[in-house]
């Protein structure tokens, strides 16, 4: 009981703020920028054909996927997923997502470090993420300080993960822009909202980067108290 309801929580907040300010911000610059064509003449998915086609990338598939604001690119299956928000459109706010989802088809061609990294510890960090809360939760039910320390090392995982997303995000937004304005001569107003929108997403991997990092500080908050008990 203490450990659901404990005043450690508090400790949460600013990341929690963080997340649903990132969120509300996401939505609001998707929206705005949705209802503004592009004057290049293309939807989405043309888009992610024409951008794949000059980095010389033709293994790499595009499919649509119902929903908003979960397009995605699955480097295992080399295939880049566009929602339906942006697939078939010509909006400023649908090509710069999709820009920025070729940018990791790009990545991963290019074997840029970061993304390579971060697809190395994917599959540890979906074990240990998992794991590192069963052993955390066991730890204090069991009053076994050994089990909290091991749960707090795998959660570290995270941590690491989270924080190497960021260059790998960053850096596939910053490809996106410049596609778009060297290789389409986007113009400068539309490309303010392709940034305002990238941007806007950017913020949300840092809410989560900073959500990890804090449960890590209550999670060693709790490990204390722990020890001291036991003391």
């Amino acid at each position: 009981m203490v450990f659901f309801f404990d005043p450690s929580f508090i400790i949460l907040i600013p990341g929690i703020i963080l997340a649903l300010m990132a969120q509300a911000y996401v939505q609001e610059r998707f929206n705005k920028y949705s209802r503004v064509i592009s004057t290049l003449g293309m939807t989405g998915a043309e888009l992610a054909k024409f951008m794949l086609e000059s980095a010389g990338l033709y293994d790499v598939k595009v499919e649509m996927i119902p929903g908003k604001l979960n397009d995605h690119y699955d480097p295992r299956s080399k295939v880049v997923r566009l929602s339906s928000a942006t697939y078939n459109k010509a909006s400023v706010a649908a090509l710069g997502v999709v820009a920025h989802e070729i940018g990791h088809a790009i990545q991963h061609a290019r074997n840029y470090a970061p993304l390579v990294v971060r697809n190395g510890l994917a599959p540890v960090v979906s074990l240990t993420s998992n794991l590192s809360w069963i052993l955390f939760i066991a730890g204090f039910l069991f009053f076994n300080i050994a089990l909290i320390r091991i749960g707090i090392f795998l959660f570290a995982f995270a941590i690491i993960f989270s924080l190497i997303t960021l260059p790998v995000e960053f850096d596939a937004s910053n490809r996106a822009i410049k596609i778009l304005r060297t290789n389409l001569m986007m113009p400068e107003k539309e490309l303010k909202g392709v940034k305002q929108v990238l941007s806007a997403a950017a913020l949300t991997y840092v809410a989560g980067t900073l959500m990890a990092i804090l449960q890590l500080l209550r999670m060693l908050f709790l490990a204390g108290l722990m020890g001291g008990n036991r003391d």
